[in-house]
């Protein structure tokens, strides 16, 4: 009875993230041909054909019968979304069950926050709040529920986290946090930069341990990557995947370091430099071995995403992908900061004890409630980020999926399994349509992952991963059956369209057609003059 009368505000938190996650899920489907349908984010979408492919006995690969291309940076996540596909679940239902194992595993992190934060301090009103603004922090939430790895990457650095806590405070050692975070570099590779940080963390402060970490640390790391690397170069003839290429060939380092700055400064204006910097303080005042490792988790994840010049969808508002895994932590410290701040004000008072506690717990909350406003909106977007925080509105992505659906299952109905798409949202448009598809922007094709980058002139218009198209190839030499989309500065793809394609009119939607194409039902089209 003890037990449970000291955890209902933790069970409490979770039961309503429970439910806010399963609303949001259901939020992200809707109706197509009389049909409902689970749809993830794009970029899922991707990793959704490589497993659906693997399930069906093609292997790890974009389009069945060529040469395959490494198109996915998470293959661990790609093996797990295969699991699915061999189980007798409908397509339109088939992206529900890894948004309801991202809706698990965001639960579970929940759990390690609480932890967490409730061995930095005994207030219980540390790890209710810390475990509040993660649970409903809207970003977190959309990569998660929306289907990529940043769920499972989430709870991995929690986990290992507390792990790491743990040993430090029984001055012990164990390989598992090792194994752990090697584990999250199958799933995407860049879980590198938390297993270097808790490794060279625990290698400098632990002494005692030091051999230990330093051998199964580095072993273990090279292993896993030494491992995945050998398969990639075995199965792919390539040592790195094909979105390095894409992202980091042909976008300079200075310039790839400025965008980074850049999106970040945004990120943290938005939430307000003042509560960014907040956590930071406690390097200042409070600094122990736990709040300095959390730090450089968070630094880490930073830096990372700056070296990288961030992420293609800064512009949808806070955290990108990379900054997300570390948002947790983030609160943690925010939460503990903000207490600490409140209790060395309060030491000041001459409020007798009871009632001076309950006026530090009630500034706590109302100042770190106060914060999720920042934390998760925008000025410009408030209202329509609140409406869809509180769930009155359908999540980001949405409103796309919806339309690259429709052009799928169209597509679908007017071709022959063998006609080749050209798409620009390389997700939704092959997975539902189950055709092959040539990707315009090269995260699928080797050939334009290696092009020159089209970098537009302003900063904010960077879209890594979205800068590199040729369509005198792509189109001129692949010659698609249908160009579904065009991206950027179409004019070189014209003539093309003028001298072999014919404009067709397809519930509603125009496309281009290959004129002479014997892939086509050209009586189920509408031929435009």
């Amino acid at each position: 009875m003890n037990t449970i009368k000291k955890n209902w505000p933790f069970v409490l938190i979770i039961l309503v993230y429970v439910l806010y996650a399963g609303i949001y899920i259901y939020k992200t489907s809707f109706v197509a041909d009389g049909e409902r349908y689970f749809v993830l984010f794009d970029d899922a979408m991707i990793s959704m054909r490589y497993a659906k492919n693997l399930a069906e006995g093609y292997g790890l690969v974009w389009n069945p019968g060529e040469l395959p291309v490494e198109g996915y940076t998470n293959p661990l996540w790609v093996v797990f979304m295969a699991i699915f596909h061999l189980l007798p679940i409908p397509i339109a239902k088939m992206s529900l069950p890894i948004q309801i194992s991202g809706a698990i595993f965001l639960t579970a992190n929940l759990v390690y926050v609480k932890k967490i934060a409730a061995s930095l301090s005994t207030n219980i009103i540390v790890p209710v709040l810390a475990m509040i603004l993660t649970a409903f922090y809207m970003p977190l939430n959309n990569w998660g529920l929306q289907g990529m790895e940043v769920s499972i990457l989430t709870l991995i650095t929690s986990v290992a986290l507390w792990m790491t806590i743990q040993c430090l405070r029984n001055n012990r050692f164990s390989p598992w946090i090792y194994v752990l975070l090697g584990v999250g570099t199958l799933v995407r590779i860049d879980m590198a930069v938390p297993y270097l940080v808790i490794f060279g963390y625990l290698f400098i402060a632990d002494s005692k341990n030091r051999k230990n970490n330093f051998v199964w640390g580095l072993g273990l790391l090279a292993a896993f990557i030494l491992s995945q690397t050998l398969f990639r170069f075995w199965y792919y003839g390539d040592v790195l995947p094909n979105t390095y290429y894409l992202k980091m060939e042909g976008f300079p380092l200075l310039l790839r370091i400025k965008r980074g700055l850049y999106v970040f400064s945004e990120f943290a204006v938005q939430m307000n430099w003042v509560l960014f910097l907040l956590p930071f303080s406690l390097l200042a005042f409070r600094r122990n071995r736990v709040t300095l490792l959390l730090a450089l988790i968070i630094l880490g994840q930073i830096a990372y995403s700056i070296y990288v010049g961030g992420d293609a969808w800064e512009h949808q508002g806070g955290s990108n992908r990379y900054i997300s895994i570390g948002i947790p932590i983030f609160f943690i410290l925010f939460t503990y900061s903000t207490e600490q701040i409140f209790r060395a004000i309060a030491s000041h008072t001459n409020a007798l004890a009871p009632s001076k506690q309950i006026l530090i717990n009630l500034g706590i909350a109302l100042f770190v409630l106060a914060s999720m406003y920042n934390f998760n909106f925008t000025l410009r977007t408030a209202r329509r980020t609140i409406e869809t925080w509180i769930l009155k509105r359908q999540p980001i992505f949405v409103e796309g999926n919806k339309e690259d659906l429709r052009i799928a299952l169209a597509l679908k109905q007017i071709t022959t399994p063998e006609a080749h798409l050209a798409v620009v949202t390389a997700g939704v448009i092959p997975y539902f349509s189950t055709r092959p598809a040539i990707d315009l922007l090269g995260k699928n094709d080797p050939i334009i992952a290696h092009r020159p980058s089209h970098i537009p002139p302003a900063l904010a218009d960077i879209r890594p991963g979205h800068m590199k198209w040729d369509y005198d190839y792509s189109i001129g030499q692949l010659k698609p059956d249908i160009i579904v989309q065009l991206w950027g500065d179409s004019q070189p793809a014209e003539k093309y369209i003028e001298q072999y394609y014919t404009v067709v009119e397809v519930d509603g939607m125009l496309f281009s057609i290959l004129s002479d194409s014997a892939n086509i039902l050209w009586d189920r089209v509408q031929i435009q003059p």
